[in-house]
């Protein structure tokens, strides 16, 4: 075989292929315009003639014409400096003595006293000086004009510094600077009272405090009028002054100390408004697709979230850093002033809100993060904002996963603090929204979830093509489900589910570990409220437990009003399959429920009212007939001792247990007892007590109750409960729930209800006069009397006299 001939390819050819290559690679740089090129210009060309009269100018020219404009006093004057070698440029000049020219102009010369020149003076003044300092340089300033004259000779001393000193010296300047900026104070008034004594001290300058207030309200005035400015100009039209961001931004960072805390103020504030009304309530995402062509329209959109991203970034990293002073570290002695504490706090202010108004957007996990640390400052003001902020997620949450963020940093916090903690840490998880949850429902379906795939697993031995299909089956099935919004359901019920399994760790772990903290109480009630979703193998062992610590008798009245109201909360629910004897709780709730009065436990009557709506009516069929009857008896004593609103709900619940059992109408009827014995309502075994054997005597005090509504329903028991008739009650109160009763008649709010009615005016009873029992001594006491109304001016010794007589009188009769 013959060998085949490589073809040749052109230079052009080779080169097109190379730019397709990159082109399609995206690696070629195409210039669409060329640049012009710069046309050189050459210098024009002279004529003859011209160059001719130059040679003639440059020949003829040798330095004479310039000579001859010099004056011959300059001549002198440069010749003696030369020789003298006072100045250093004339120091490699020679002179010649040859000089020309017509002196045609004078200059007037200023001297001194000895008709020497200034310039001369100077001079020697400078060489003295270097050769008495050695190493040291000294510099001549010029002469400065006074009211007095001109004051001459002023120098001033400078070492001579090495490279290496150089670098050292500017290093101690940024230092000092550094310090200088960290030192800047706070305060406009302590800026005023720092710059006080500075004027003082100079003579010359003396300006009042009123000039100063006038100048800083001129420059506040300013820095207010741009901040309002750029922020409507933003609002107005943000993609196109976007540019206005990073103004406001600066304003942030002001550093003159005269308006330093004013305008950070309100620019923040001004930032907070403008980006709660520009942030959309989604997410942002700036991922581009490589390869796409957009319109103009839409890379203008792009370019604006993107600055809006930053430019929210930034913000909310100067919020961090001027919030962050509130949190006190190790080792840190620096004690805030309070214009800082005011700032800081402001700063926190501003991220609760946004955080609150755009709870989706991005950062948003990053921000409740950060804010969730602050529900254990020393600092009540602090602790109630955050606090307020995170309620109004728990409750304003519907996709549930910022709650979920939120429960899981403080079940971080919380197990990294040892639960020495404040009560506001675990007392928001009260605002969750965790009712509908069954964990134990949970737990069955993932079980039978589980047991079924593994039974098919065994009976299908699936091939590959299978499992594409039914891969491809799953993923139809997804869509669909999001189609009807069911999968949104499933995410969401999920993501409650391991919310309340976070929440029950932190409430065991404090029962366990911590018993004896300050938390305790709101982990009780945090377990009074959500025990129905507590999964059935913890119901016996949490039963166990509270029973443990109501015995040690260290615990607050409040606090075992919570355990009792957590136990029966699970004994109502699903535990009531439990085989658990409550009759021990009903003992602790009847011997404390003489312990609350109208004093500073009339709050927790809340709490007793739904226990005894738990106990009595949810669990009468459970509840022995004694045991009612003593019940119903204490109910009635307590309501004597609490304010009206409290009697009210305690009534509310004695009228409906006398409308579902009628074995209570004995308490009515004064004068047949249905036992032997008598009442012992000092004993704490409401089995024991005889209750029976009294009536509700009770009623009659409060049908003379100061409230109105107290009477009528007081009077509707008192009647056997009618619902018709005489003693009924009107139907706005028969309808009312003892909570209900409770609430709407709170006089917290400094609103009595019903209105107190004016009282009216009774007519004026007719004063009767003494009368005497011996008419001849009422007669002699109207004329003292008289005599008394008569004689006011006369003499102190008159009045004496007849006082006497008048005493004598009545002690001979």
């Amino acid at each position: 075989f013959q060998k085949t001939k490589k073809l040749k390819i052109s230079k052009v050819k080779t080169n097109n292929q190379k730019r397709t290559k990159l082109s399609k690679q995206g690696k070629l740089k195409l210039q669409r315009h060329k640049q012009p090129k710069k046309q050189i210009q050459k210098p024009p060309q002279l004529k003859p003639e011209d160059n001719q009269d130059d040679k003639e100018e440059e020949e003829s020219d040798h330095g004479e014409d310039m000579l001859s404009m010099v004056e011959k006093d300059d001549m002198d004057f440069l010749e003696s400096a030369v020789n003298s070698k006072s100045y250093n440029i004339l120091k490699k000049i020679r002179f010649n003595d040859t000089t020309s020219g017509d002196d045609k102009k004078r200059r007037k010369r200023k001297l001194n006293k000895d008709d020497t020149p200034i310039e001369d003076e100077y001079e020697e003044t400078a060489t003295k000086l270097e050769e008495e300092k050695g190493n040291k340089r000294v510099r001549m300033l010029l002469p400065v004009k006074t009211s007095d004259g001109f004051i001459k000779n002023r120098t001033i001393e400078e070492e001579v510094v090495d490279d290496d000193d150089d670098e050292n010296n500017d290093e101690n300047k940024e230092n000092k600077q550094d310090e200088k900026e960290e030192k800047e104070i706070d305060s406009d008034e302590e800026v005023i009272a720092d710059f006080e004594p500075e004027i003082k001290d100079t003579e010359k300058e003396k300006i009042s405090t009123i000039e100063l207030y006038a100048c800083r309200e001129e420059v506040l005035r300013s820095k207010k009028f741009k901040i309002g400015l750029l922020s409507s100009a933003l609002l107005e039209n943000p993609e196109l002054k976007k540019s206005n961001f990073k103004a406001l931004l600066d304003l942030m960072e002001e550093r003159n100390p005269e308006v330093k805390i004013t305008v950070r103020k309100i620019a923040t504030v001004s930032l907070f408004e403008v980006f709660k009304d520009l942030l959309p309530s989604y997410l942002l995402n700036q991922t581009k697709e490589e390869g796409v062509k957009y319109k103009k329209e839409t890379l203008l959109l792009y370019g604006y979230e993107e600055t809006l991203l930053q430019s929210y970034k930034r913000y909310l990293t100067k919020l961090e850093k001027m919030s962050d002073k509130l949190r006190k570290k190790k080792g840190e002695t620096k004690v805030l002033t309070l214009p800082g504490i005011i700032l800081s706090e402001i700063a926190l202010t501003c991220m609760c809100e946004l955080l609150v108004t755009h709870p989706y957007f991005n950062y948003s996990t990053n921000i409740a993060n950060f804010l969730v640390p602050f529900l254990d400052n020393k600092r009540p003001s602090v602790r109630e904002k955050v606090f307020n902020c995170m309620k109004n997620i728990f409750k304003d949450d519907k996709r549930g996963e910022l709650s979920l963020v939120i429960v899981r940093k403080l079940n971080q916090y919380i197990k990294q603090r040892g639960h020495s903690v404040h009560t506001e840490l675990v007392q928001v998880l009260l605002s969750l929204r965790i009712k509908d949850i069954d964990l134990d429902k949970e737990r069955d379906d993932e079980m039978k979830q589980k047991k079924l795939m593994s039974h098919k697993q065994r009976i299908l031995a699936l091939s590959k093509r299978e499992r594409k299909k039914s891969k491809k089956l799953e993923a139809v099935e997804k869509e669909l489900l999001e189609t009807k919004a069911e999968e949104n359901k499933v995410e969401k019920q999920k993501i409650l589910t391991e919310i309340t399994s976070i929440v029950f760790t932190i409430y065991f772990r404090i029962l366990k570990q911590a018993p004896n903290s300050q938390v305790l109480s709101v982990c009780l009630e945090g377990l009074a409220k959500f025990a129905h979703c507590i999964n059935l193998e913890f119901y016996q062992d949490l039963v166990n437990v509270i029973n443990t610590l109501m015995e040690e008798k260290n615990l607050g009245l409040r606090e075992q009003l919570h355990c009792i109201q957590t136990v029966f909360t699970i004994l109502s629910g699903q535990g009531s399959a439990l085989n658990i004897d409550p009759y021990r709780f009903y003992v602790h709730l009847y011997k404390n429920l003489l312990s609350i009065n109208a004093g500073k436990n009339q709050q927790d009557c809340l709490i007793i009212i739904k226990i005894l709506i738990q106990v009595l009516i949810n669990r009468r069929k459970k509840i022995t007939q004694n045991r009612l009857i003593a019940f119903i008896k204490r109910i009635a004593t307590m309501s004597l001792q609490l304010q009206h609103h409290g009697s009210l709900g305690l009534l509310g619940i004695i009228k409906i247990i006398m409308h579902l059992t009628k074995s209570i109408e004995g308490l009515l009827d004064t004068d047949a007892n249905s036992g032997d014995g008598f009442y012992q309502p000092e004993l704490d075994e409401p089995e024991c007590c005889n209750a029976y054997c009294t009536s509700l005597w009770e009623l009659v005090a409060l049908q003379r109750h100061y409230h109105s509504v107290v009477q009528k329903i007081s009077r509707n028991i008192a009647a056997g409960v009618p619902v018709n008739g005489d003693g009924c009650l009107p139907p706005e109160y028969a309808k009312l729930k003892p909570e209900d009763l409770y609430e709407q008649f709170d006089p917290t709010g400094v609103v009595f209800n019903p209105s107190i009615p004016v009282p009216k005016k009774a007519p004026q009873k007719n004063i009767k006069h003494h009368e005497f029992a011996n008419f001849e001594f009422g007669e002699y006491v109207e004329n003292i009397c008289k005599q008394d109304d008569d004689n006011d001016d006369d003499d102190a010794e008159e009045s004496e006299n007849i006082k006497c007589n008048f005493y004598d009188c009545i002690m001979k009769k």
